[in-house]
């Protein structure tokens, strides 16, 4: 019996950024037969596979099956691209030819490959669904092939533009730097990697506070004002904002804020959101995450805090669907009198009126969510 394990070198997380290489172990075992039977011949207990290969793959489904015909007819046309949802594929590398394994025999392989950087990121929504797996596959002699696949995440690439370095003033220029250089001693200025330099804009990006304020209101008047210290986010941060209420003039009885995903399907020839005839808006699905509710009918101020998951996927846009974020505001409103602030003795206690006009307010705040580093989400995968 032969058995395939396969290990990712990074081993506390399967999640990579699009443009970072895949490194993976792959061993092949022969465990036949059990020692004690073991024939005197050798050529009993030896296992004989023909070849074995590994590349990327990655999967698209959706309903819109005629685009993924036209994306797959640019793919390289391999062995293993096979799958009819197949919308990227990596050339195979070629582990071993004529490989010949006794019993209790092993041999290890290292596989590393880049992910293309225009890739499409890892996506679970309701409509399309995107994802990623290094497929391994081997043949034993007279046997059909079998197929190994390790899924993996993949995150989408904040998108920079080349940097090209420039030299330094000649103020800034050290002693080391101003001596005669050797041209035959190799050069120790590190090459900075467009995938190290996209997560330094990245923390850039996420750390600059910008506080944005928002008047809130509604046809009977302000209902009052919201701060957002920062537009951008990265995956696992928390988004933090306050209201204050001092300036209504409309009083709120209670509020609730969702974090929701926009999830809006593209046509395939003007790249345009797919509108209602109607209302002339983009059709999204929406998808709810975190959420927080507050009873404000006494407050002149209040904060909320929201977690951003580590397993959604950031804002992105492909051919077939553009995914955003953003804050969905509920307000419950009142001007019923009764709720006006109680002028009565301070010793006395105030009841609520039974029966309360409301009206119900609803407001969309777009907020950027950006990728975060991949080390720093634990998703281990081993797969035998």
């Amino acid at each position: 019996m032969i058995e395939i394990d396969a290990k990712l070198l990074r081993n506390q997380s399967a999640v990579f950024l699009c443009g970072e290489t895949v490194e993976v172990f792959i061993t092949i075992s022969n465990h036949s037969l059990p020692e004690h039977k073991i024939s005197q011949s050798n050529v009993d207990a030896m296992e004989h596979l023909a070849w074995a290969s590994v590349q990327i793959n990655g999967y698209c489904k959706t309903q819109q099956v005629k685009n993924i015909q036209n994306i797959q007819q640019t793919l390289p046309k391999t062995s293993l691209n096979i799958h009819e949802n197949s919308i990227l594929s990596t050339e195979p590398k070629i582990l071993f030819c004529d490989l010949r394994l006794a019993n209790g025999e092993s041999r290890t392989y290292y596989y590393r490959e880049q992910i293309p950087p225009n890739s499409p990121p890892t996506f679970k929504g309701i409509d399309i669904k995107y994802y990623y797996k290094v497929t391994v596959a081997t043949q034993r002699v007279g046997s059909r092939v079998q197929l190994l696949q390790v899924p993996i995440r993949v995150l989408p690439l904040l998108q920079i533009e080349d940097k090209i370095e420039l030299p330094a003033p000649c103020d800034e220029l050290t002693n080391e730097e101003l001596s005669p250089t050797n041209p035959f001693l190799e050069n120790d200025r590190k090459v900075v990697s467009k995938v190290e330099i996209a997560l330094e804009n990245l923390q850039m990006i996420t750390a600059r506070r910008r506080p944005n304020f928002y008047v809130i209101t509604n046809r009977r008047g302000r209902v009052g004002r919201f701060c957002l210290f920062k537009p951008s986010y990265k995956l696992g941060e928390d988004i933090v904002g306050t209201l204050d209420f001092s300036c209504r003039i409309v009083k709120s009885v209670q509020l609730s804020v969702t974090l929701q995903c926009e999830e809006i399907m593209l046509t395939k020839a003007s790249k345009s959101p797919v509108t209602d005839k109607d209302a002339k808006a983009p059709i999204g699905k929406i998808t709810n995450f975190t959420k927080h509710h507050e009873i404000c009918i006494g407050l002149l101020q209040t904060q909320m805090i929201l977690p951003i998951p580590l397993h959604v996927t950031p804002s992105f846009t492909t051919d077939l669907v553009e995914v955003r974020w953003r804050l969905h505001f509920q307000f419950v409103t009142t001007t019923n009198e009764e709720l006006m602030t109680f002028d009565g003795p301070v010793d006395s206690n105030w009841g609520a009126p039974k029966e309360i006009e409301i009206e119900t307010m609803i407001w969309n705040l777009p907020i950027n969510l950006h990728s975060t580093n991949p080390t720093q989400i634990f998703q281990p995968q081993i797969i035998n």
